[in-house]
């Protein structure tokens, strides 16, 4: 598992556990309208035990070394989610999702996860590309990459089903 990797700013990310459970699913209860606009997970996460899934299939993906998440934690609470949603150690490659609770936003918190998260990604995964994507209209995601120094490489048309729409991502890079 991946130590706790501080952000600064009071942030640290740390890998899920099964006693977050709790917490992420009130967090998710309390978002869902908002995640439910750009993500199509939080419709399949209704309880506490859907919650605990989720991390039993993180955690697995972090032991096979596909992929890593973390619970950012500020001010003593859980207040989003970033990590690896997919590594390609072959191809020394991965990419970055992220989400963050409404009352944590404009405290320039992801952008510093994520730039934990390269430097992490870089240094100790050994990665040499990790890409970011994001509804094309989804101009907060979108901010993250652009601050950041990614390259825009395109736009995938209706890469995405978010219930009865399909949403076009832009994708970016870092290398």
């Amino acid at each position: 598992m991946a130590a706790v990797l501080r952000a600064g700013r009071g942030l640290a990310l740390r890998p899920l556990d099964l006693r977050d459970a709790k917490a992420l699913f009130a967090l998710v209860e309390a978002n869902r309208p908002r995640l439910g606009r750009w993500l199509p997970w939080p419709a399949t996460n209704l309880c506490v035990h859907d919650s605990r899934a989720y991390i039993l299939r993180v955690r697995a993906l972090a032991r096979s070394g596909l992929g890593q998440s973390f619970g950012l934690w500020w001010q003593d609470r859980l207040v989003g989610i970033a990590g690896f949603v997919w590594i390609d150690a072959a191809h020394r490659s991965g990419a970055i999702g992220y989400w963050l609770a409404e009352e944590a936003e404009g405290h320039g918190l992801m952008t510093a996860a994520v730039k934990t998260l390269l430097r992490h990604g870089f240094r100790t995964l050994k990665l040499n590309r990790i890409e970011i994507r994001a509804g094309v209209r989804n101009h907060r995601s979108r901010a993250i990459p652009r601050r950041l120094g990614f390259r825009h490489e395109g736009t995938l048309r209706q890469a995405e089903r978010l219930g009865d729409r399909f949403v076009d991502h832009a994708v970016y890079s870092l290398l």
